[in-house]
């Protein structure tokens, strides 16, 4: 519709607090003004198992954009996921 704001798809960062990228990843959201919901797999072995179902991968960050999956801190693919310039 006209006029209607673009919804943003939903995010989610899996992280461990030792990781210097997942850092740099969710300042970078912040920086944008990207809600996101931080999920540290460090203390979540069923977050771990999911993130690792979800994406493949073991090693973090690991976003999850609306059901796609950013392995790394990307900020090209993170950012034409998320439709900003």
């Amino acid at each position: 519709m006209a006029g209607e704001k673009k919804k943003r798809p939903r995010v989610i960062i899996f992280t461990t607090p030792s990781c210097p990228h997942c850092r740099a990843a969710k300042r970078y959201l912040q920086a944008r003004g990207v809600p996101f919901k931080d999920v540290d797999v460090s203390r979540d072995p069923r977050a771990a198992k999911d993130m690792m179902r979800r994406s493949g991968q073991s090693g973090v960050p690991v976003l999850d954009i609306g059901g796609k999956i950013v392995v790394g801190f990307n900020r090209a693919k993170i950012d034409r996921l998320l439709g900003l310039r």
